[in-house]
């Protein structure tokens, strides 16, 4: 069982991003904030002239943590969660599962890029390894 974000006009386009490949994070351009989780109103200056925008869809593992508890009768386990700085959206990290790599091999600092699973109208953001960890 997996519960889906509910889409609103401020998270549709970081939902659904994925269809294309793209990794939408809101933009404030009055004060050239990334802003994440998505929002109306900017955060850092209160301009209400936020938009989407792609970003490169790579980052550095901050953090993780490597889930052993089959929450739901069918949860594969184990799984990875990890803790993204993305690049070139400062300030911003993202959370999502990491496939791929067994547990023993992520670490802090490992290269990730994102990629996309469609679950009903929403494609869900996951990340995958660049290569080893720095």
């Amino acid at each position: 069982m997996r519960v889906l974000p509910q889409l609103s006009p401020e998270n549709t386009a970081f939902w659904t991003g994925g269809e294309h490949g793209a990794l939408m994070i809101g933009h404030c351009p009055d004060c050239d904030a990334s802003i994440h989780p998505p929002e109306l109103i900017c955060p850092h200056c209160l301009s209400r002239n936020v938009a989407p925008r792609q970003a490169k869809g790579t980052g550095t593992v901050y953090s993780y943590t490597v889930n052993h508890q089959p929450w739901t009768p069918d949860m594969e386990v184990p799984f990875i969660i990890v803790v993204v700085d993305l690049d070139g959206e400062s300030g911003v990290r993202l959370t999502a599962r990491l496939r791929g790599l067994e547990p023993d091999a992520v670490a802090i600092g490992l290269r990730v890029r994102v990629a996309f699973e469609p679950v009903e109208d929403v494609w869900l953001p996951f990340f995958e390894s660049e290569g080893d960890a720095q």
